[in-house]
């Protein structure tokens, strides 16, 4: 029988999908799950991309553009100037979601055996994007204990090496819900100046910020380090489209956007009727974002009582995203996920969680932690973590 490749056995499999079989049989056996693994929301997407869809009038679904349409593509940099980031329409290339832009950035600044350092824990398909492109992860640690802050600039110094190509963030994190102040952005850029290194940003979560002043500073307001930064950016959260897989890659480096031009001519071209629906939620009003944006601060605040309200659980407040890590007072976090969906029910519900383990790089860290996402409304919520609260006491005396 042929073989399979090293790089295909060492592909990481998804923390966060790889348990939904358990899901799916406890669905089948009657449970109702609470899902707290995905970050899937349920606010609606804008009407205004809805009737979009509705009412397109095509007799020919064509390829587009490689890079993307190009009335999207200046739409969407006439958005983020209204938000002060500092792009033009020629920045952009359009992209297969946000994945895709990340896949597309490592494949262009790296080699197989180069480096990218990255804050842990972090979104964990960073490890498989790396993975595809033969690329190392070499983690920052980061801890509960200090609300996962950035290390010092020293310690995130010591990390460089030769074979060092970038540092890819995502501010705010998923996830840990972290938020990246200006002046840490600056001491990075710094850091990459120094080095001659890449600044790679995902900014997806952008606009979700919760606290008074708290406020969001894009690396593409960076003034000296401009050919050093690639942003990456996707609609699937701000309008709660996930399935229209569109996202961005954003750099002021023509060298950069050269090459991520072939990888985006190789795969044809990014979805058309998905980019009719997003060029047309740009026109969304800014009420939309003003409910969205109280509903998920009214969701974290809930979410994080009623943690806090269970013996043994270490949990931080997360200033943006909509994900939090929780520690839990148990050994092993991916058996009690799986327990919960194969083994516990109360009054015929469970809830399903990311095992934290799979969001960091360094072996052994983050196996009694579990990412949360805070995407269901508040009652569900309370009553999910009431069914986390008394499985906790039925799985530990087991």
């Amino acid at each position: 029988m042929p073989t399979i490749s090293h790089k295909g056995k060492n592909m990481p499999e998804s923390p966060i999908r790889k348990l939904a079989p358990y899901a799916d049989s406890a669905k089948k056996q009657g449970k109702k799950v609470y899902h707290l693994n995905i970050g899937q929301p349920d606010i609606k997407t804008p009407e205004v991309a809805i009737e979009a869809v509705k009412n397109i009038d095509l007799t020919l679904i064509e390829y587009s553009p490689s890079a993307g349409y190009e009335s999207y593509r200046k739409k969407l940099a006439k958005f983020y100037q209204r938000q002060n980031v500092n792009v033009n329409t020629e920045d952009i290339i359009v992209t297969t979601g946000g994945s895709e832009a990340l896949l597309f950035a490592l494949a262009t600044i790296t080699d197989p055996g180069d480096e990218i350092i990255i804050p842990e824990p972090f979104y964990a398909n960073y490890h498989a994007f790396a993975s595809s492109t033969s690329a190392t992860v070499v983690p920052l640690v980061s801890t509960i204990e200090s609300a996962f802050a950035l290390p010092s600039i020293d310690e995130v110094e010591k990390l460089i090496t030769t074979k060092t190509k970038a540092i890819l963030i995502c501010n705010p994190g998923n996830p840990t819900g972290y938020l990246y102040t200006e002046a840490e952005i600056k001491q990075l850029a710094g850091l990459i100046k120094k080095h001659d290194l890449y600044l790679i940003a995902d900014e997806v979560y952008r606009e979700f910020l919760y606290d008074g002043d708290d406020e969001h500073f894009s690396v593409m307001n960076l003034d000296d380090v401009q050919q050093n930064v690639i942003m990456v950016d996707s609609v699937s959260k701000r309008y709660s489209m996930c399935g229209a897989r569109i996202g961005c890659l954003v750099t002021k480096n023509k060298q950069v956007l050269a090459t991520v031009m072939k990888f985006a001519q190789a795969r044809l071209s990014p979805p058309t009727i998905e980019q009719i629906a997003c060029e047309a939620a740009i026109d969304t009003p800014q009420s939309y974002f003003d409910e969205v944006i109280s509903e998920y601060k009214s969701r974290r605040d809930t979410l994080i009582t009623e943690l806090n309200k269970i013996d043994g659980v270490i949990v931080t407040k997360p200033k943006g995203a909509f994900y939090c890590i929780a520690q839990l007072p148990i050994q092993n976090s991916e058996d009690f996920a799986q327990w919960l969906l194969e083994s516990y029910d109360l009054n015929g519900q469970t809830v399903m969680v990311a095992p934290a383990a799979g969001f960091y790089s360094t072996p052994g860290m983050g196996l009694n932690q579990v990412r949360i996402a805070y995407v269901l409304n508040k009652e569900d919520l309370i009553t999910a973590v009431n069914i986390l609260k008394e499985a906790l006491i039925v799985y530990n005396k087991k």
